[in-house]
């Protein structure tokens, strides 16, 4: 969580305790409390989806190693040119929570080769960009630049059977190649 806002919201969804980081200069003090909530219970990051959620969510996860991620969509965050987890509905929040993704500690490489991401279009294409929109909401892993998608693909664990599903689905629902 960012701050007091996003506690709420949450909290208006689901019974959770949250760790503020009131932003993405996050204290050492912080940093500590995240790395043994992960180490006694497990943690979940849960961030705005805009780039200082990013931002945070990369911090955090480097010290919570083998932490779950939630993601919640753009549009479901967004009111009045604002986007963060405090304009969401609790259906959202509980949707986000209910697809977690759990972060692989283990740095070998996934079954996503770099080569599968441009046969699909989500790189190094002029499309690219909305595809990756449209198919990090299908996989559960949010959006991200090509390189950070990429990553994602590998530290989720995402099969090659679940991308090619998603990649079926998403050109069924009108995603051009």
């Amino acid at each position: 969580m960012e701050g007091k806002d996003d506690t709420a919201a949450i909290k208006r969804a689901v019974e959770a305790d949250t760790i503020e980081t009131n932003g993405s200069a996050i204290g050492d003090d912080v940093l500590r409390r995240i790395a043994l909530a992960n180490e006694r219970r497990g943690i979940i990051i849960f961030t705005d989806p805009d780039h200082a959620g990013e931002r945070i969510r990369k911090i955090v996860a480097r010290h919570a190693p083998g932490c779950k991620h939630a993601f919640l969509p753009q549009e479901k965050a967004y009111y009045k040119g604002d986007i963060g987890i405090e304009n969401a509905s609790p259906e959202a929040i509980r949707q986000a929570l209910a697809e977690l993704r759990t972060e692989s500690v283990d740095t070998g490489a996934g079954e996503i080769a770099w080569e599968d991401l441009m046969e699909a279009g989500l790189i190094v294409h002029q499309d690219a960009a909305r595809r990756r929109l449209v198919m990090g909401k299908l996989l559960g892993i949010g959006y991200a630049n090509g390189k950070q998608f990429y990553k994602r693909c590998t530290s989720f664990r995402i099969s090659k059977d679940e991308f090619a599903a998603a990649l079926r689905e998403m050109e069924q629902n009108g995603v051009d190649s």
